[in-house]
């Protein structure tokens, strides 16, 4: 119990470091077995939106065009908002650097719940509705967050690498070594990183189970679970810093104040298009 109330502390444990992704990849396989569901995409899936983005190209359907690129513009937002508050967190030497973007996970999730079924039908300059741009943005903020506590070794929102790592252990598991050769030449699986990857499948399946059963039967509100579990995880290490640091209100003005900042930078017009 001790592991996973500190599982989003910046020090953590080769093993508590798994729980995270292995809790990250449920909360991913529910939200997007969801999504599914209630938008009619699998909004972690930044390689289909890929694709999309050229046929939508080829074949002339602007709509089509844009939903996916403002489902990769979200995720790439999402991935480079925890990067910055991560990065942040370090300089600031907070124990909260990974229960910081957990925590905005939960709060963008609550209203996801409570408010998502009335977001459906408003219009956004991608053709989708903000349902699907949050969604979108939610996973690239996770899947960095999972990247960014492992060194790039868990990867919680899509399985195409998982499986794809699973699979090469299980080769070599399998594999059957000539007697003759040296030990040193032997073919050996990693048996650890078996159980990391089976771990996630596992997890993410799990999950999407969860999210499909949930959303079906009771909707958008079944996302509340998820969104109160992250804040559970992520409210230890945070309460930490907040009692070792009594300036910390003061550095978090200072973080909104240069993330606003590198926004206007983002998006200021070119000097051609002021006048």
């Amino acid at each position: 119990m001790q592991r996973l109330l500190h599982i989003a502390d910046r020090h953590r444990s080769a093993s508590t470091t798994r729980w995270l992704g292995f809790v990250l990849a449920f909360n991913a396989g529910a939200v997007n077995a969801g999504g599914i569901l209630v938008v009619g995409m699998y909004t972690s899936h930044m390689t289909g939106f890929a694709s999309q983005v050229a046929d939508g190209v080829v074949l002339g359907k602007g709509a089509m065009l844009l939903s996916a690129l403002g489902a990769l513009l979200s995720f790439l937002a999402g991935a480079a908002v925890t990067a910055m508050i991560a990065g942040w967190a370090r300089q600031h030497r907070l124990r909260s650097a990974f229960a910081l973007p957990l925590l905005l996970e939960a709060a963008l999730l609550l209203p996801f719940g409570l408010m998502g079924a009335i977001t459906l039908n408003w219009h956004t300059p991608f053709a989708v509705p903000p349902t699907v741009l949050l969604l979108a943005f939610i996973m690239g903020l996770q899947n960095a967050l999972g990247t960014q506590a492992s060194g790039g070794r868990l990867r919680s929102t899509h399985m195409t690498g998982n499986i794809t790592d699973l699979g090469i252990e299980l080769g070599r598991l399998f594999y059957r070594n000539r007697r003759e050769l040296p030990p040193q030449h032997h073919v050996r699986a990693d048996r650890g990183r078996i159980r990391l990857y089976a771990g996630l499948l596992s997890a993410f399946i799990g999950g999407g189970l969860f999210g499909a059963a949930g959303f079906h039967h009771v909707g958008f509100f079944w996302v509340v679970p998820l969104a109160a579990l992250l804040l559970a995880l992520a409210l230890p290490p945070v309460l930490h810093d907040l009692r070792q640091r009594n300036d910390l209100y003061t550095v978090v003005q200072a973080l909104l104040t240069r993330v606003r900042g590198r926004l206007r930078q983002w998006f200021r017009p070119p000097p051609s298009l002021k006048e």
